[in-house]
């Protein structure tokens, strides 16, 4: 038996070791980077909501859940320009993508102090101009009211912002009319120019809804139930 043994170990001894087999791969994959179109732009609000869009078409009319995720208000390094963003979680697929300007108004929703209702003349969720009636859910009424806050901050701001030459020049399609919509100076202000600044948010606010909706907003995709909006948030 002892003999056995000693032979059986000198086997294992003497035994080659298997090679490394190594195959080199048929297609090699570079790294590529990937961009959101948020590089050139600042966060000013991150909070977690569930957002639903009123269904006109169907029949009869009802809210539909657009997805859960982080919804983001934006405002771009440059231009000052300042717009919603919200992407469905794991999938990151856009369900809401738009400017936000001095018409846009938040409403409670049933009464409720956690759920916000707006409109929008032109969302590019769905990557073509779209207009939309929006509400959104958020866990408590703590981060209802910051969303509110800096929405309403933002619409105040854009009034200046949509005024400046930087925006018209970097984005064209602003101008609806063919009218130059920047602030003039004293000598150069035509009696028209005037009258739409004592309108204040009449006929100037109509004018700035109309201008944004020919301007797209960046950050396109990446890659139904009746239900109300008042409710838990997952």
């Amino acid at each position: 038996m002892a003999d056995e043994k000693t032979e059986h170990s000198e086997h294992e001894e003497h035994e080659p070791e298997s090679p490394e087999i190594h195959f080199e791969p048929i297609v090699k994959l570079s790294l590529v980077e990937i961009k959101t179109m948020e590089e050139d732009e600042d966060v000013l609000l991150s909070l977690r909501a569930k957002l639903f869009r009123y269904d006109h078409e169907s029949e009869p009319k009802e809210w539909k859940e657009r997805g859960t995720g982080d919804c983001k208000i934006l405002k771009h390094k440059k231009t000052g320009l300042a717009r919603i963003l919200m992407r469905r979680d794991k999938t990151l697929k856009i369900c809401a993508n738009h400017y936000i300007y001095p018409t846009m108004e938040l409403k409670p929703n049933c009464g409720s102090d956690r759920a916000w209702v707006w409109s929008t003349t032109a969302d590019f969720a769905d990557e073509e101009c779209k207009e939309e009636v929006l509400a959104i859910r958020f866990a408590n009424a703590e981060n209802a009211q910051k969303f509110k806050t800096q929405f309403d901050e933002s619409a105040e701001e854009m009034k200046k912002v949509l005024r400046t030459k930087t925006v018209l020049e970097m984005c064209p399609n602003l101008i609806s009319d063919g009218e130059a919509y920047a602030e003039k100076s004293d000598s150069e202000k035509t009696e028209k120019d005037t009258e739409k600044q004592t309108n204040g948010d009449g006929d100037g606010a109509n004018e700035l809804a109309g201008q944004l909706k020919g301007l797209k907003v960046q950050g396109t995709e990446i890659p139904p139930v009746d239900k109300t909006v008042e409710g838990s948030t997952e």
